[in-house]
């Protein structure tokens, strides 16, 4: 996944390359000198040269030898790629979270108990935690889902050039365009994957894959909202990025699929909610 796409009516141009230059005629071959008697007994130099060269590929294949100790080094599947690092530190950063999630309930437990506050401040505060997203929300809700093109899609519309891999891959744009239009909708909590959503909260994509609050994420890409699915769709139906994505949903493929899910329950977000470069308005 990018950033942006290209529009499928955009095409490119090119100029043609410059003519090769004419090819040097092949110089005439050299008749051989003959070989006199007095230097074939002689000195070689190049026999020298050969024996380092054997004796430098056998300290090769024994340092190899050592560094490998019977292990394939070029597909040892105990090499860590990558792609395996990303997901580990995914999956750990969730597990921290639900670990944040537990602790923050048992704080919240302990000062309920003994906080020395009033009824009208307590209700205040759990307004206050609602609205930032910290708290669960019930209601109706709907789904939205997107997904990549088949790799292998044309353009189903004349008029259309054939798809480049850009057309064919959910791009931050659209997510975030999804996201837009359901707040401007009324929502009152919005769900990415299995992550709430809070006001600091970023949408970004590197490559083909989302990477939200820290954990990373694969398509198809699944966003959930709470609120009235009428106002929502209609939102959605209005919004004019969203319009130009259902282009590329008729033309190429696109995943595109929105469901209500009657009565659901948004879980409350569950991650740091410190602040490090915001500033107060002056």
């Amino acid at each position: 996944m990018s950033n942006s796409a290209d529009s499928p009516r955009t095409g490119t141009t090119g100029s043609a390359p410059d003519p090769a230059p004419d090819s040097a005629p092949e110089p005439s071959r050299a008749v051989p000198a003959p070989v006199s008697g007095d230097r074939r007994g002689g000195f070689r130099p190049v026999r020298v040269l050969t024996v380092g060269v054997f004796a430098l590929a056998g300290l090769l294949f024994f340092t190899s030898f050592t560094t490998a100790k019977g292990t394939n080094i070029r597909t040892d599947a105990s090499l860590l790629k990558l792609s395996d690092l990303i997901q580990e530190r995914s999956q750990k950063n969730g597990e921290l979270d639900e670990t944040n999630g537990a602790l923050r309930d048992d704080v919240e437990s302990l000062a309920e108990a003994d906080d020395g506050s009033t009824r009208a401040q307590d209700d205040k505060l759990a307004g206050l935690e609602k609205k930032a997203g910290t708290q669960k929300v019930k209601g109706r809700a709907i789904t939205v889902t997107l997904n990549d093109a088949p790799p292998d899609a044309t353009a189903k519309l004349p008029g259309y050039p054939e798809p480049q891999p850009d057309y064919l891959v959910i791009h931050q744009q659209d997510l975030q365009a999804v996201v837009n239009a359901l707040w401007q909708g009324g929502a009152q909590g919005i769900k990415v994957m299995d992550q709430r959503l809070i006001s600091t909260s970023a949408v970004r994509c590197v490559g083909n894959t989302l990477i939200l609050q820290g954990r990373v994420y694969s398509p198809p890409y699944k966003i959930q909202a709470v609120g009235d699915p009428e106002k929502l769709q209609q939102a959605l139906a209005q919004a004019p990025s969203i319009q130009n994505y259902m282009v590329y949903v008729n033309v190429y493929g696109l995943g595109w699929k929105v469901t209500e899910d009657g009565t659901v329950t948004l879980p409350g977000y569950s991650g740091t909610v410190d602040l490090h470069y915001a500033k107060p308005v002056e």
